[in-house]
């Protein structure tokens, strides 16, 4: 049996807490409670202290962070502060601070937050520090962090302790930065092209717009039954409708489906909607959108994940499905005219389908089997057969399929988009149609929705809509594996 590393005692941890306790009770006592303290003006954060040396060297600063590192030498010491920006030595020596003071910084814990005022200097190693002349206690830390050198390693520990993942390691605080400047990017870009933001509601009658089981709940004031939305698109339709023509909306959804490294049953949808556009317009604005953000928040069209480069740079490839099932699974389902027909090349290839899946399903079925994973570089697949695309408006020279992409890199379906069907009784259909397919079995399948009937009676120009995964793009841009990795609190099992 493999030797295991011994863990600290539970008692040791404990009885940390307890000593952490009391010197807390001592310091109330003694009238210097920290958590009275109701503010700090910072002037400096870490980095901009380090960048701006030249200029700051001499000066007073005020900084405050967590206490991460401490060693004390007997009249001097030396601390690490961490802040937003990374982190800054500190020298603290008894003739700067005063007696009293030296020893109260002497009882401080690793975790403490801390405000130290002084004056930047450089040591004789040449480290930018800031030569304290006060440090004061602004929240004392009563839990015991993990050690510095190896942080909050265990995944599990780290998505339902957040904060301290954050904390301790680097790499995770500067992947959920990046998600921020990620999505300030895409609004910025689609703001630059005349899409305005909007809001729209999460608790919905019919949860349509995409094919997801819902999560259902009661609405006890309207005493109705209610389901979280789990896709935008319905309702920034009737935006379109009402003349807004760019709108678009980041926000969450919500599908009663499992858990794996790409899914997370809460997740982070952005879905644009164009007037006077096709679905060849979306992709020119996929590509440019897609190239903007990567440039903006890592400075390169070039991106690696898992150690595989993709670029950005070059013009995205464009492939019909059937043309991707052709190259991939020698399948052509251009010779393929019948229902029997599919099911036969289906047993060929041992794909399962089901017997209410029609010709367009099974082709579906192939695509994904045989692919999805070779859609590595970044790749428009274009044409799907209309019985999985009920929103999505018939090709007008191959009414069998439907004028739709998905977008895929690195395997993974990164957005859907549509020239979105706008002729009201053709959508009544569609909604009939999927209505037999639930009838069936098929619990994703969508509901009518009689007033999205009645806006598109009312009248919506033809339209260009897109929905991206957010949380898929974010992992691909910082290189995470899993997309708890970028989730700030994702869905987990309760401990008990």
């Amino acid at each position: 049996m493999a030797e295991q590393k011994p863990q600290a005692p539970l008692q040791d941890v404990n009885e940390q807490h307890r000593i952490r306790l009391e010197k807390l009770q001592a310091l109330q006592a003694a009238g210097e409670d920290p958590f009275r303290l109701t503010k700090y003006d910072v002037t400096h954060h870490s980095a901009e202290i380090k960048a701006q040396f030249d200029s700051l060297e001499g000066k007073s600063v005020r900084v405050a962070g967590r206490l991460m590192s401490k060693r004390v030498m007997g009249k001097a010491s030396f601390c690490n502060v961490q802040d937003l920006a990374g982190n800054i030595q500190c020298y603290v020596a008894r003739d700067s601070l005063g007696d009293e003071p030296y020893k109260a910084f002497k009882k401080l814990d690793i975790g403490d937050i801390v405000g130290v005022a002084g004056t930047v200097f450089k040591t004789k190693t040449g480290e930018i520090s800031v030569h304290a002349e006060c440090v004061t206690l602004l929240a004392k830390s009563l839990q015991v962090l993990p050690e510095k050198f190896h942080g909050l390693t265990d995944t599990d520990t780290r998505y339902r302790q957040r904060y301290v993942d954050l904390i301790t390691n680097a790499e995770s605080r500067d992947t959920f930065l990046k998600r921020s400047k990620i999505i300030s990017a895409i609004r910025r870009y689609l703001d630059g092209e005349g899409f305005i933001e909007v809001e729209t509601p999460m608790l919905v009658s019919n949860a349509g717009g995409a094919a997801a089981r819902p999560f259902e709940t009661h609405f006890n004031a309207l005493d109705t039954d209610v389901k979280l939305r789990i896709s935008l698109e319905l309702y920034l339709k009737r935006l379109i409708v009402g003349g807004l023509e760019r709108v678009y909306e980041i926000g969450r959804v919500f599908r009663n489906e499992g858990l794996d490294t790409r899914h997370n049953p809460e997740f982070t949808l952005m879905e644009l909607y164009q007037a006077y556009t096709d679905y060849h317009g979306m992709m020119d604005l996929t590509e440019n959108l897609y190239r903007y953000v990567a440039k903006t928040v890592l400075g390169t069209d070039k991106i690696t994940y898992n150690g595989i480069e993709m670029d950005l740079g070059k013009p995205f490839r464009r492939i019909t499905m059937v043309d991707a099932v052709k190259q991939y699974a020698g399948v052509d389902f251009r010779e393929i005219h019948t229902l029997e027909e599919a099911r036969a090349a289906a047993d060929a290839h041992h794909i399962e389908y089901e017997p209410r899946h029609k010709k367009g399903d099974i082709l579906n079925l192939f695509f994904e089997e045989y692919a999805e994973a070779h859609l590595v570089q970044p790749t428009f697949v274009m044409d799907h057969p209309v019985e999985i695309s009920p929103l999505t408006k018939k090709k007008p020279d191959d009414p069998e399929y439907v004028e739709r992409f998905e977008f895929f890199m690195n395997g993974w379906e990164m957005a859907n988009a549509y020239s979105e069907l706008n002729d009201p009784v053709d959508q009544r259909a569609r909604f009939a149609a999927q209505e037999e397919q639930f009838a069936q079995g098929d619990e994703e399948a969508n509901h009518t929705d009689e007033d999205f009937l009645y806006a598109l009676e009312v009248g919506m120009p033809p339209t260009g809509g897109i929905g991206f995964g957010i949380d898929r793009m974010v992992m691909l841009l910082t290189d995470s594996p899993a997309i708890r990795d970028v989730l700030l609190f994702p869905t987990m099992k309760p401990l008990d």
